[in-house]
């Protein structure tokens, strides 16, 4: 395809977005993504790429210039809102790893609102790692600055407690503690020094929960009385305190719902837990305790790879992975990709040699699961269960059920196959990168570009352990 004929097709793709809130996925030739960008109008914002007065390299920078150049498809997802844009871009990118996206792949996180609610006098406190259970959380947030702000302009309102200690209503010695300075400048109700009880600080929480949960009107209208009767007493200093106070508790709308934003980073996984999950998800007789996760690398048809990972009791166990190098493959399919891979790879299971996984986990959508059924439906022995976990939606299929399941994003279960997943995906890109070095080796050095030397280093990396195309295991093992 001409340059010219791409940039048509693309402009005429992006005339059929809609102009609202979402989340746009630039796509390679193989389909990849390579970029993944929120807007706050799709349309304008997608087609600002490929105007003919676009300067990119000038405008964005070298990086998104290449991209560019490289994008045949894009994609959409339309939000409700900006914020909502904003968190599924964070996710998605934290998901999908897109090369052309420098920021966001790390652990990091949004930060939420949490009132640890299992307390007896209950804390207020902003936090990016919330606990697992006990708490009531409001977020994730965009803004963590004004998140903060919002918290200390509440706590004048509702006097709730921010620090870390451990107060017990059962606890007698509470009498002799001497409280901070917050409760002596009126931010805090002392409940470590006995100074209010149990129910009445209750009653302070259900307030805030209640606040939270509303539109604020009634607080947000009092407090712009007092800036506006400070700024009338030539009281200006007090009046931009009060100002800036007001939009910290108006930004608490730019924020996420748990149930559907939640990022589940911070959020450990118990893996026994995690399991338990997982079998009654897939209404197995006992909790699962073998999974492998099944994942396919490949750039534009070359140098493909299959990779295999193994997890026992929920962790990962390396001397069960494998990888492949796809053999009876050509061009970009990753559907016989995958019925290679399993073919290959079960088929002394099929034919009674050793046992099945208890789980058998295949990254991507209902086709790949199809893709894995074909190839298990040509031997003699079935597994007992394959599932496919999706990206961008992270919906399971799961075999002989019509419909997928969708999870919370703090579900064990998913948190659980999102981590094997996960690490298939890294297991097969990495021998992917291996193939594709040594190739890029080969190449120079047959075209008088390299020395001997790198001659020699190209070899002892071909030569280290796992590299072999042959059927062992263990982590870098190929098949």
């Amino acid at each position: 395809m001409t340059h010219d004929a791409r940039i048509d097709q693309l402009r005429q793709r992006i005339a059929q977005f809609p102009k609202t809130p979402g989340v746009y996925l630039m796509k390679d030739t193989s389909g990849r993504v390579l970029y993944v960008g929120k807007a706050k109008d799709l349309r304008s914002r997608v087609s600002s790429y490929f105007q003919d007065s676009a300067d990119l390299l000038n405008t964005r920078g070298p990086n998104i210039a290449r991209m560019a150049a490289a994008v045949v498809d894009i994609d959409f997802l339309d939000c409700d809102t900006e914020v909502d844009a904003v968190l599924t871009e964070s996710r998605l990118i934290k998901d999908i790893q897109p090369p052309f996206n420098a920021q966001l792949k790390d652990e990091k996180t949004f930060p939420y609102l949490e009132i640890t609610t299992s307390d007896d006098f209950p804390g207020v406190f902003v936090t990016r790692t919330p606990r697992p259970k006990g708490s009531k959380l409001y977020g994730p947030f965009v803004s963590p600055h004004s998140l903060r702000d919002a918290v200390n302009a509440l706590q004048k309102v509702f006097k709730y407690r921010t620090c870390e200690l451990d107060i017990r209503a059962d606890d007698e010695s509470r009498r002799f503690f001497r409280p901070c300075l917050l409760h002596a400048i009126k931010q805090c109700t002392a409940p470590c020094a006995d100074l209010i009880s149990k129910e009445d600080y209750r009653k302070d929480i259900d307030r805030l929960k209640k606040f939270l949960a509303s539109k604020r009107s009634v607080v947000l209208r009092q407090m712009n009385r007092e800036m506006e009767a400070a700024s009338a007493d030539l009281r200006f200093e007090e009046a931009a305190r009060l100002r800036d106070r007001i939009k910290s508790i108006e930004s608490l709308s730019l924020s996420g719902k748990p149930a559907e934003h939640v990022q589940p980073e911070p959020f450990f996984v118990d893996p026994a837990k995690g399991l338990e999950k997982l079998g009654e998800l897939l209404e197995l007789d006992d909790r699962p305790r073998t999974l492998e996760g099944i994942d396919i690398a490949t750039l534009q048809g070359e140098e493909s790879v299959g990779a295999l990972v193994c997890f026992i009791d929920g962790r990962p166990f390396k001397n069960g992975y494998k990888r492949f190098r796809i053999k009876y493959v050509e061009g970009v399919d990753d559907y016989a990709m995958i019925r290679e891979v399993i073919l290959r790879r079960y088929r002394y299971a099929a034919e009674g040699e050793e046992l099945y996984p208890d789980v058998i986990l295949i990254d991507g959508g209902l086709g790949q699961l199809h893709a894995a059924l074909e190839a298990f439906g040509e031997m003699d022995i079935r597994p007992p269960m394959v599932i496919s976990l999706a990206k961008r939606e992270e919906e399971i299929y799961i075999q002989a059920r019509s419909k997928p399941v969708r999870l919370t994003r703090n579900n064990e279960a998913l948190r659980l196959v999102q981590q094997v997943r996960d690490e298939a995906h890294r297991f097969a890109q990495h021998y992917h990168h291996i193939l594709r070095r040594k190739k890029t080796f080969d190449e120079e050095v047959a075209a008088g570009r390299r020395p001997p030397r790198a001659r020699r280093k190209a070899k002892r990396d071909a030569d280290e352990p796992g590299s072999q195309d042959d059927d062992a295991t263990g982590e870098g093992a190929s098949g």
